[in-house]
């Protein structure tokens, strides 16, 4: 009887792990620090790009925004991609609306963190 227990207990807390790991459209995110110089999980535009349009030559305006969860893609390989606008509603680097990003890997890397 108790192996029973357990084992239900188990598989409860199993599946409400990996339903946590799912995202919500509206969902509240954090863009964070990159470990090195660029996002890799995060498609923001190359420095370059930026430095061209004549906005900025860093990442440092998007470091702790609050973004929200506005469209969420599943591939055929189970990899899940979301589509982040920023809360306050005003743009990217004053050019982009939205940016895509890989949701589970930009959450393992630490580039985006769930908001409380």
């Amino acid at each position: 009887m108790k192996k029973l227990f357990f084992t239900l207990l188990f598989l409860g807390l199993c599946i409400s792990m990996n339903a946590q790991d799912q995202p919500k459209i509206g969902d509240i995110l954090e863009i964070n620090e990159p470990y090195g110089q660029q996002y890799q999980y995060v498609k923001l535009p190359k420095l370059n790009i930026l430095k061209k349009r004549g906005v900025v030559n860093n990442y440092k305006s998007v470091y702790g925004n609050k973004v929200v969860v506005e469209d969420i893609k599943t591939k055929k390989n189970g990899t899940t991609y979301v589509t982040l606008k920023k809360e306050d509603g005003s743009k990217f680097f004053g050019f982009l609306s939205t940016v895509k990003a890989s949701y589970e890997n930009s959450i393992d890397s630490g580039e985006l963190s769930i908001s409380k």
